[in-house]
């Protein structure tokens, strides 16, 4: 499991000015979100762990809904500077 991952795709300048944005919540989900599936990749019964991960997906998925219908053109730069997938909105 690697400790310290980290996305290139946001600077430190930019974490600090503002960690209230939706952009900042996503990035943080995400690197969350690839800690916790390498963790259970070695772990695979770690159920805990997988009840949170669960959490954490439907965090993000509901911040990227937000952000869709709210700004479309940040959603589409985020999801290309996160390399995520673009779900289906319900």
């Amino acid at each position: 499991m690697v400790k310290n991952f980290f996305l290139p795709g946001f600077s430190q300048e930019k974490k600090e000015k503002n960690p209230g944005s939706v952009e900042f919540q996503v990035f943080n989900f995400t690197n969350k979100i690839r800690r916790l599936t390498s963790h259970l990749e070695l772990h695979r019964k770690d159920y805990l762990s997988q009840r949170g991960l669960q959490k954490i997906l439907g965090k993000r998925q509901r911040l990227l809904s937000y952000l869709s219908n709210k700004n479309r053109i940040r959603y589409n730069k985020l999801i290309n500077q996160l390399d995520i997938r673009e779900s289906i909105i319900r």
